[in-house]
């Protein structure tokens, strides 16, 4: 998301001793974002995919009138000419990215979800070239080659002759599918309405909120909802405030203090805090083929994000 004033003076209100602080505040969004791929594992059993994605968004929603009810009542009408393309981006970016990421959670690791969530900054660079002719250099397609075949070790379990057999893991599948929406989003961006981020944000989770719903009726329908425990509504709370709204409010404000140039770099950091985070808390074993991809994805972003011309 792009910077906005109001985002500035509504994180300055909430966090005063993080002012100025760019990287700390980095480091924080990055770790929250890897803890997500810990909490869809530790939410399995607990709260079903389809109530936490909808879940998620009510409590994020909740936030967001709370903190930041002036800025949307004050820009709000600025959006209706835009309605289709918000709502496009709340149902691919977070409805969609979101119910593939916790149902994905019941079928693979969390190391494996981190790792495959971690090729996003490449694939919106290959999306750039192919929608937007964006000029790539060689370098960079060599990074975007050895990104994706990080992804084939990871969904092959270090056996890439799997998949010619279709012998994939389906929770790596809708990994790899969430993260291409999210792609989606993230190129989608560069069009978005001309109003405050905090704003834009809110707007994308009120779609969320009311796209997720259909999810969930359906996932009642085909007797697969279950009431939330008390950690799953535990988990609840914690996705919805910090993965979804107070980790949102440190990557503006970090965006807003150095650029979106160098604040996206630090989102290598998210393959690396999920699966370090996934042996710590949940004792997932790290194989000798996860260290291969993590190798293959965070070179293949270095050759992809140190090669060629960096814009907004």
């Amino acid at each position: 998301m792009r910077p906005g004033s109001s985002s500035t003076g509504l994180f300055s209100s909430f966090f005063p001793w993080f002012h100025n602080q760019a990287y700390v505040l980095l480091v924080f969004t990055t770790l929250i974002w890897g803890a997500n791929a810990v909490a869809a594992r530790l939410a399995v059993g607990e709260v079903s995919p389809m109530m936490l994605t909808f879940s998620r968004w009510i409590v994020c929603c909740l936030a967001l009138g709370l903190c930041a009810r002036q800025q949307i009542a004050l820009h709000w009408r600025a959006l209706l000419p835009s309605w289709r393309f918000i709502t496009l981006m709340g149902t691919l970016g977070f409805t969609g990215f979101n119910a593939l990421f916790y149902a994905a959670a019941h079928h693979t690791t969390a190391i494996n979800i981190a790792i495959i969530q971690g090729t996003i900054p490449v694939l919106v660079l290959l999306g750039s070239l192919l929608f937007f002719r964006t000029r790539i250099a060689a370098l960079q397609l060599v990074g975007v080659v050895l990104t994706l075949a990080g992804i084939v070790v990871v969904a092959s379990g270090g056996h890439p002759a799997q998949l010619a057999e279709l012998g994939f893991n389906v929770g790596d599948l809708w990994m790899i599918v969430a993260c291409l929406l999210y792609s989606a989003y993230a190129l989608g961006l560069r069009r978005r309405p001309d109003v405050p981020a905090i704003v834009f944000f809110a707007s994308t989770a009120a779609v969320a909120c009311l796209v997720s719903m259909p999810l969930l009726a359906a996932e009642v329908a085909m007797g697969d909802f279950f009431m939330p425990t008390v950690a799953g509504w535990a988990l609840i709370l914690f996705v919805g405030l910090l993965p979804s709204f107070i980790s949102q409010i440190t990557f503006i404000r970090a965006v807003g203090l150095i650029g979106p140039a160098r604040a996206g770099v630090f989102l290598n950091l998210v393959p690396i805090f999920g699966p370090l985070l996934a042996v710590l808390v949940l004792g997932e074993p790290l194989s000798a083929y996860h260290a291969v991809a993590l190798a293959l994805v965070l070179g293949g972003i270095y050759i992809a994000e140190t090669n060629g011309p960096r814009g907004r």
